[in-house]
């Protein structure tokens, strides 16, 4: 498990990196300028190797399930990192969510984590998908998929809790957790399919919402014209993004390349790809010189040393 860790948080951090000078550009600026190694400066004027708020939050979350499940210890992670860039790759901040930022706000002023998160239907950005992947780890022995459901929710929204937002992270984990159990990650996609499937039919949720999931649950999502594959920062479009680009490729260095590549919000796309291309290729097939220009490199490590010393 030690190695499945920090190959999840390096491939994370490292595709998020990739994406930091470019967030925002578009894919057709992409296709003829296409990112093929780590830059710096550009978009946020940040040195190469540059993490953003999509890598903290995740090292966050790692940090506060290093000392056990807590959401409210977890909420406290993430206002260390809001407001004194704890987790930050240079130890500030240099972008922070909007959604993100009002919920924090709230228990700032002394609101429950249980509480805190927005609700309404524009507040579905993908700023808890971004860093739900540590609790992967955490869940990895856990066989009741109604409290893996619940511990998902409860850490989706400290920020983000609208159900779209939650179920958006419960298939990624629910596909991780496929992943983390050695499956080609075809057949964990329709083992999470299944999964999935079961799950919902004593459930009431919104059949509306639930309907828009159905180009990632009914069908392939591999198989959608890349046209229709969209970036932006919206959860839907980034667990989309995410899936289809480690789907459609074959090695770490492809899927975070073409995720970053698709343009948009960059960063977050190579974040979610690349935490899961991260588990499932190894940190040994990471480009080694993508290690090595990561920033923190030597904190990152010791976070998934004792992230795995307290699961184990």
């Amino acid at each position: 498990m030690d190695n499945k860790i920090k190959s999840g948080l390096f491939g994370l951090a490292i595709g998020d990196a990739l994406g930091v000078p470019v967030e925002f550009k578009t894919r057709d600026f992409l296709r003829n300028n296409p990112v093929q190694d780590m830059m710096g400066f550009m978009c946020w004027n940040q040195p190469p190797g540059t993490f953003s708020d999509d890598s903290s939050l995740a090292f966050c979350t790692a940090e506060s399930l290093c000392k056990g499940y807590d959401i409210e210890d977890m909420a406290t992670t993430f206002i260390k990192w809001m407001q004194d860039g704890y987790w930050g790759a240079h130890h500030k901040v240099f972008d922070i969510g909007g959604t993100t930022r009002y919920s924090l706000a709230r228990v700032v002023k002394g609101e429950s984590a249980r509480f805190s998160g927005n609700f309404f239907e524009e507040d579905n950005g993908n700023g808890s998908l971004m860093r739900i992947l540590p609790l992967v780890f955490h869940l990895h022995k856990e066989t009741d998929i109604e409290i893996i459901y619940k511990k998902v929710k409860a850490v989706s929204s400290i920020t983000h809790a609208h159900f779209r937002s939650v179920f958006a992270c419960f298939i990624y984990v629910i596909y991780c957790l496929e992943i983390l159990d050695g499956k080609d990650k075809t057949e964990a996609y329709k083992e999470m399919q299944k999964i999935i499937a079961v799950f919902l039919i004593d459930k009431k949720f919104n059949p509306i919402e639930i309907q828009l999931f159905d180009r990632v649950l009914k069908n392939n999502i591999a198989e959608y014209p890349e046209n229709e594959i969209h970036s932006s920062g919206y959860v839907l479009h980034s667990l989309e993004a995410s899936l289809y680009c480690f789907l459609n490729s074959n090695s770490y260095e492809e899927t975070v390349l073409k995720a970053v590549n698709f343009g948009g919000d960059t960063d977050t796309t190579g974040t979610i790809s690349g935490g899961l291309a991260g588990i499932y290729y190894g940190i040994e097939n990471i480009p080694k010189k993508w290690i090595e220009n990561l920033v923190r490199t030597n904190d990152i490590k010791d976070l998934a040393e004792r992230l795995s010393k307290k699961i184990n």
